[in-house]
C-alpha cells in the first residue's frame, strides 16, 4: 500500500523540512535588507551548475566575511571575492562570479537603495514585475528567481504559493500534488517552503526517483 500524502509530507519535513536560508543562518522572518541580501547571493551562486553543497559553501563563506550588505559586498573588492569563492571550491566560477556579486551590489546601492524591498515596491508588489527586476540584476536569471522567491514567498505574499518546476516534479514522483496551489494545500502557509526545501533535498539525494 502506497503512503498517504500527510505522511509523505510529515516524513519529508521530519528529515529535510530545513530551508536553505535558515541552514544559512539567514532569518527571512526579519525582513531586514541584509537578510534579503544574503539570500538573494545564495540565490545566485545556488543558481549556477555546481552543486548545492558547494554553492552553500560558497554563500557561507561570504556571510562568513563580512560581506552582509550590499555596501559591504562592494566595498570587499573583487580579487578578495574571488578568494573568498574559490577556497569554498565555487572555482570554476570564481571569476565571473564574483564580478556579478559586485555589480549586483552596486546596482542594489543605486537604484533601490541596497534595499530589496525597494525593488519590491517598485514593482508594486506584482509578481511578475518583481520577477523582471529580479531578473535584471547580473546573475539572476530564472532560476535564481525561482530559488529567491521559494524561500522570501511567505514574506513577499503576493507570491504565494509559488514552486519551481524542480519541486514540483520532485513531488509529482513522491505522489504528491504537482501543483503549487495543491501542494500548499498540504501544510500551513509557514511551512510551504521548508515543504519545498525537503522536496529538492529529496530530489538531489534522489529520493523521489522511481
Amino acid at each position: 500500500m502506497s503512503a498517504k500524502p500527510d505522511d509523505i509530507v510529515a516524513d519529508l519535513l521530519d528529515r529535510h523540512g530545513r530551508t536553505f536560508a535558515a541552514e544559512l543562518g539567514i532569518d527571512l522572518d526579519s525582513a531586514t535588507p541584509a537578510a534579503l541580501f544574503q539570500w538573494l547571493c545564495a540565490a545566485l551562486l545556488m543558481s549556477a551548475r555546481i552543486s548545492t553543497d558547494l554553492a552553500m559553501a560558497a554563500a557561507r563563506a561570504l556571510i562568513e566575511a563580512g560581506w552582509t550588505t550590499p555596501e559591504k559586498m562592494a566595498e570587499a573588492g573583487w580579487q578578495a571575492r574571488v578568494e573568498a569563492l574559490s577556497a569554498a571550491g565555487y572555482a570554476r566560477f570564481d571569476e565571473s562570479t564574483a564580478r556579478m556579486l559586485g555589480e549586483t551590489s552596486e546596482m542594489l546601492i543605486s537604484e533601490y537603495g541596497g534595499d530589496l524591498a525597494a525593488l519590491r515596491a517598485a514593482a508594486e508588489n506584482a509578481p511578475a514585475a518583481e520577477r523582471r527586476r529580479l531578473k535584471a540584476l547580473k546573475g539572476i536569471g530564472d532560476v535564481g528567481a525561482d530559488i529567491f522567491l521559494r524561500e522570501v514567498q511567505t514574506l513577499w505574499t503576493e507570491n504565494y504559493p509559488f514552486a519551481d518546476r524542480k519541486s514540483l516534479k520532485a513531488a509529482g514522483r513522491l505522489g504528491l500534488p504537482d501543483t503549487a496551489a495543491g501542494l500548499a494545500g498540504c501544510v500551513p502557509r509557514a511551512r510551504f517552503p521548508a515543504l519545498l526545501a525537503a522536496l529538492i533535498r529529496a530530489d538531489l539525494a534522489g529520493e523521489t526517483r522511481k
